[in-house]
């Protein structure tokens, strides 16, 4: 099986054919229509099954990575569902624009962009990636081709972002970018001491700082449970002498462990380390939008440290009126527990609404963690969290998934039956049919 059609997290396995779609006009390769059902594949970011259709057939779309127009007046921009987020802005920022949403890697396509409809650390301003979209063209395995807008096939539009790969394959997209005065960021991190702290820093930082987020230590309990690190910023007009450029080179994880290196030890060690990294408790720099956005993009293939078995992403939202009990009693568990994560990302979503159907960034919080898949014991924990997510109204991130009940996708998101009259018959994923009960 080729790594390449893997998910992120390398759970679960799946086996699958793979076809390459090249050209946005082609029609879909013969092999992938028939018998059994495919999914448009991107470059494999997604954490869980939702990029995976085991025992099916997978349409390869990296080969859609050419950019048809570029208007550098007002930053309109429709390139081919391929083109990865790296290489838009290495067309763009030296140009005075920047994408208007982005997740933490910038290795996703285009096209799975819009299929997840990721966020970034600007929600509480811009909303999700799918808000941004002007117009995309989407081909169905019949052979037709629909353009998709606001204002033609609206059920289609909205059916596509966050639709999961579930309406047909994106061949291109046009989207609104971001005028910017430069590549760096200014940027202030915040120690701060436990879960009250942030609510309070998030509160505070909303109104002044387009980028927040945080970076959570999963082990402490009491006064300290929820201490972490708190990062806000905003675009700077120009990066300075002494600013740092990109990353000049990147780092690749050498080796691929048979066993997971995230354990009790490693990760209270990290932990400690990383809370302490700064002395001042405030520290402001200048930095390049890189080292902002994407600081694991600087070590390729960071997903082996946890081993062949691989790992599951555990990100819930909150809703406001639960957020802060919600979240506590997440971290008192994970503390309890003594499986924590050292990759632990916590954040305050606006209320700015998506256009699609099955969008999941909702007003409250937003706590993200990897666990190593240590089977039963890790299953049992993300079995807790989900009592708490449910027991608070809140839902789990599907792009992120890798063993979400059924129950709780249902509930958790009503529109998903609206998707039937949507959905190309053609197409399937080991997600959906998980968690629909769908088959092919």
């Amino acid at each position: 099986m080729s790594n390449r059609y893997q998910s992120w997290g390398r759970y679960p396995k799946a086996e699958q054919q793979a076809y390459r779609l090249n050209w946005r006009d082609d029609a879909l390769p013969d092999g992938a229509l028939g018998d059994g059902s495919f999914l448009p594949f991107g470059n494999g970011r997604s954490y869980g099954d939702v990029c995976l259709n085991d025992g099916g057939k997978l349409v390869d779309c990296r080969g859609l990575n050419r950019f048809i127009e570029f208007d550098e007046e007002t930053g309109i921009l429709r390139a081919e569902a391929g083109v990865l987020l790296s290489e838009i802005h290495a067309l763009t920022v030296e140009r005075g624009w920047f994408l208007p949403v982005t997740p933490g890697t910038q290795f996703a396509t285009l096209g799975g962009a819009i299929a997840n409809d990721v966020h970034g650390k600007n929600h509480h301003r811009a909303g999700t990636f799918g808000r941004h979209v002007r117009c995309f063209e989407l081909l169905r395995s019949d052979g037709t081709r629909l353009a998709c807008s606001p204002e033609e096939n609206d059920g289609y539009f909205r059916a596509t972002i966050a639709g999961l790969g579930m309406t047909g394959v994106i061949t291109w997209a046009e989207i609104a970018l971001q005028r910017i005065g430069s590549a760096y960021i200014d940027q202030e991190t915040i120690r701060f001491a436990n879960l009250d702290e942030f609510f309070s820093l998030a509160r505070e930082s909303d109104g002044d700082y387009e980028h927040t987020v945080a970076w959570v230590d999963c082990l402490p309990h009491g006064d300290m449970l929820g201490r972490g690190l708190f990062t806000r910023g905003n675009h700077a007009d120009a990066g300075g002498a002494d600013a740092p450029g990109a990353p000049s080179r990147r780092l690749r994880f050498p080796i691929d462990p048979p066993f997971t290196l995230v354990n009790r030890l490693t990760l209270k060690l990290f932990n400690d380390l990383y809370y302490r990294r700064q002395r001042a408790e405030r520290v402001r720099s200048v930095e390049h939008y890189a080292r902002f956005f994407y600081p694991l993009d600087s070590i390729l293939s960071w997903n082996r440290i946890y081993g062949s078995r691989g790992f599951l992403q555990y990100q819930c939202a909150i809703p406001v009126a639960r957020m802060e009990d919600g979240i506590r009693e997440i971290l008192s568990r994970i503390a309890k527990s003594g499986m924590g994560s050292f990759l632990a990302v916590l954040k305050v979503f606006g209320d700015q609404p998506s256009p699609g159907l099955l969008s999941f960034p909702m007003p409250g919080a937003t706590l993200a963690l990897d666990f190593p898949n240590r089977g039963s014991k890790t299953f049992k924990l993300l079995d807790e969290l989900d009592e708490v997510t449910r027991e608070t109204g809140g839902r789990l991130y599907p792009s992120k998934d890798a063993r979400m009940h059924a129950r709780d996708f249902q509930a958790a998101y009503p529109s998903w039956q609206a998707m039937a009259d949507f959905i190309d018959p053609g197409v399937s994923s080991s997600f959906w049919r998980r968690v629909t009960g769908a088959t092919e």
